[in-house]
């Protein structure tokens, strides 16, 4: 357990030291809100959105404004500490670039729940990429569906209907 622990360290100590860099190259300024919001990002796993962030923020008393995180947020992705899905619906969602396993994503239609899943299609899709002389960078897949939750409630309003 304690190597995971310290794993973890070590990816957030990464990710702050690709910020600072970020800032100094940028000439702007490394504030305390800036890392603790990349903090709470890099402790945290899974998809979160601004308002996740803001909560968050609001819970440990860091006075955050919405604008200052969506500001945040924008800065972060530049830097490639994040990555942004859109997952069919208006909101984005965002997760950490550095200490995920590689994935991919079902998302249900219905309640809008999302599951990673590990999959080898990046496997498949270097061996393509190799016989075409094509270096893939990342890749990002989305399969749209119901979750378990929501096909029962579907076949049970379908059994109403009829």
């Amino acid at each position: 357990m304690a190597d995971k622990k310290q794993v973890q360290v070590r990816i957030l100590e990464s990710a702050k030291k690709m910020l600072i860099d970020y800032l100094e190259q940028h000439q702007q300024r490394k504030t305390p809100e800036r890392l603790a919001i990349l903090e709470d990002i890099y402790t945290h796993n899974g998809h979160f959105d601004v308002e996740d962030i803001f909560v968050h923020m609001k819970a440990k008393n860091y006075r955050v404004s919405r604008a200052t995180l969506y500001n945040t947020i924008n800065m972060f992705l530049d830097a490639k500490l994040i990555i942004k899905h859109q997952f069919g619906n208006n909101s984005a969602h965002y997760e950490r670039a550095f200490g995920n396993k590689p994935h991919d994503h079902l998302v249900c239609l219905t309640c809008g729940d999302i599951i990673e899943i590990d999959t080898e299609i990046e496997d498949i899709a270097r061996e393509v990429a190799d016989r075409a002389d094509f270096y893939i960078t990342h890749h990002s897949l989305y399969i749209y569906g119901y979750c378990k939750k929501c096909q029962a409630k579907r076949v049970a309003n379908s059994e109403n209907n009829v």
